[in-house]
């Protein structure tokens, strides 16, 4: 799978999303809204959308890795 730095990118934030769902759910914590400002923050909204737009990127993931297990098949044969 070719590596883009956008994916870098889209996955650091998937991984900020989990980390604060982990905290949510264990702790009752939202980190993202303690750090910048309430859940009603412009900026805490922003960060949401965009961890959520990633999220949905990283869809594409499942494709590029099918292709790569086809190639790595065609490869072995």
């Amino acid at each position: 799978m070719r590596t883009k730095p956008f994916d870098w990118t889209a996955l650091t934030l998937i991984i900020i999303g989990a980390v604060n769902w982990g905290l949510i759910g264990f702790f009752k914590f939202d980190l993202i809204s303690a750090v910048f400002g309430g859940i009603d923050s412009w900026i805490s909204r922003i960060i949401f959308a965009i961890v959520g737009l990633t999220g949905l990127y990283a869809l594409t993931l499942y494709g590029r890795i099918s292709e790569d297990m086809q190639i790595g098949k065609s490869n072995n044969q």
